[in-house]
C-alpha cells in the first residue's frame, strides 16, 4: 500500500503507541494530535515519545482547538482515539467532512449486548449495555457516525477494541497491590467464581490488524473488533499473573463483581459493564481484509512483559494501602 497521510488525535497510549510504531515502520506520513504534555522523562511512567512523528497541538475534548490545529490540512486517515461522546463524534464530521478520505472512530467492544446470549460475538451481536455509561456514550457515538456515512458519505470506520493492554497493564482488581498480595502468600478476590471468559489482547497484535486497516476502502461504512482468539478464565488470567511475579499458587477467593465495585467504586462500571460476563469473539471479519493478522502474544507472554516493566523500577511498585485494605475486607466477607 502507498504512503498515507495518517493523522492520530492521541496516539501515545495504551492501546495507540503500539500503532503509532507501526503505521511509522510502514511508511506512513503519521502525525500525532495532542496536548504535548506529558510526563517528565525521568518519571517512572513516562511514556518514549513516537519517534518519527508530527506533531500538532490541540486538546481533543475541545472541537474548536482541533479545528483550529488542522485548520488547512487534508488527511488520507483521521483516527480519533479520544472521542468518548456523541457530541465529540458530530464535531469530528463537521471538522473532517471533505478533507480526510478515511475517518475511524474507536468504539468499544463492551458496546456489544449485556448479558451477552450468544457466543461467539461477531460485528452483526446487538448494541446495548444497561450497566455502563461510557458503554452507551459509544453506542451513541457510533450512531452519529454510521448517520453521517449514510446520509453524507462520512467516511467512517468503526474499531471496536476488547481488554487491550501493554507492558502497565494489569487486569484484575487491585492492579499492582494485588501482585503485591500474591507475593506475599496474601489471599486475592477473583472476579465472579474465577470461571467467566475473557480476552486479552496485546497493544502490538492489535496494532497488526488496525494499521491493515488503514487507508482500506473496503473497511468505509463498516466496523471490526479486534482481539486475541485466546480465551481464558479469571482465574488463569490471575494464575498467570501470580507465575510472572514468581509467587506460589494464589489463594482466590470468589467474589461479584458489585461486591468488589462496593469495595474499589473506580472498577464498579468496567466490572459490571463488562469484565463480568463471558466473552469470545470471532475476528474472522477483520483477518478478511487483514489476512496477517494474527494475535501471537499469549498471555503468558504479555504477563511476564508486565512484570518485568514494573520490577524494572520500584517507583512503579505502588501499593495502596486503601486498596489493600478493601481487598482485605472482601477476603474477609467472601472467604471460607
Amino acid at each position: 500500500m502507498a504512503a498515507l497521510r495518517v493523522l492520530f488525535i492521541g496516539g501515545n497510549g495504551t492501546i495507540s503507541a503500539a500503532s503509532s510504531r507501526l503505521a511509522i515502520e510502514r511508511g506512513h506520513d503519521l502525525t500525532l494530535l495532542n496536548r504535548g504534555i506529558s510526563a517528565s522523562s525521568d518519571s517512572p511512567d513516562a511514556r518514549p515519545p513516537i519517534e518519527g512523528a508530527r506533531s500538532l497541538i490541540g486538546d481533543a475534548g475541545d472541537p474548536d482547538s482541533i479545528r483550529a490545529a488542522v485548520a488547512g490540512h487534508e488527511w488520507d486517515v483521521v483516527v480519533n482515539f479520544r472521542s468518548f461522546s456523541p457530541e465529540q463524534a458530530a464535531a469530528d464530521v463537521e471538522i473532517f467532512d471533505g478533507a480526510v478520505g478515511q475517518y475511524v472512530y474507536i468504539s468499544s467492544a463492551s458496546a456489544y449486548a449485556k448479558p451477552v446470549e450468544h457466543l461467539p460475538i461477531t460485528e452483526s451481536t446487538p448494541l446495548k449495555n444497561p450497566f455502563w455509561q461510557y458503554s452507551r456514550n459509544k453506542i451513541a457515538s457510533e450512531e452519529v457516525l454510521v448517520r453521517a456515512w449514510r446520509e453524507r458519505d462520512f467516511p467512517v470506520t468503526i474499531v471496536r477494541p476488547s481488554h487491550t493492554y501493554d507492558e502497565r497493564s494489569i487486569p484484575i482488581p487491585g492492579g499492582w497491590t494485588a501482585i503485591d498480595r500474591m507475593r506475599r502468600g496474601v489471599p486475592v478476590p477473583v472476579i465472579g467464581d474465577g470461571t467467566s471468559l475473557w480476552t486479552l489482547t496485546h497493544a502490538r497484535d492489535f496494532a497488526v490488524a488496525f494499521v491493515g486497516l488503514l487507508g482500506d476502502r473496503r473497511a468505509v461504512g463498516d466496523s471490526f473488533h479486534i482481539t486475541s482468539d485466546e480465551v481464558l478464565t479469571w482465574a488463569q488470567i490471575t494464575r498467570i499473573l501470580a507465575r510472572a511475579a514468581g509467587a506460589g499458587e494464589p489463594e482466590l477467593i470468589p467474589v461479584t463483581g458489585r461486591a468488589i465495585g462496593a469495595e474499589l467504586p473506580g472498577e464498579l462500571d468496567g466490572l459490571v459493564g463488562d469484565k463480568v460476563h463471558s466473552v469470545v469473539f470471532d475476528n474472522s471479519k477483520v483477518k478478511a481484509l487483514v489476512p496477517e493478522y494474527t494475535a501471537g502474544t499469549r498471555y503468558w507472554q504479555g504477563a511476564a512483559e508486565v512484570l518485568a516493566w514494573y520490577d524494572a523500577d520500584e517507583r512503579r511498585r505502588v501499593v495502596d494501602p486503601d486498596v489493600d485494605t478493601a481487598l482485605d475486607r472482601l477476603v474477609s466477607r467472601f472467604g471460607s
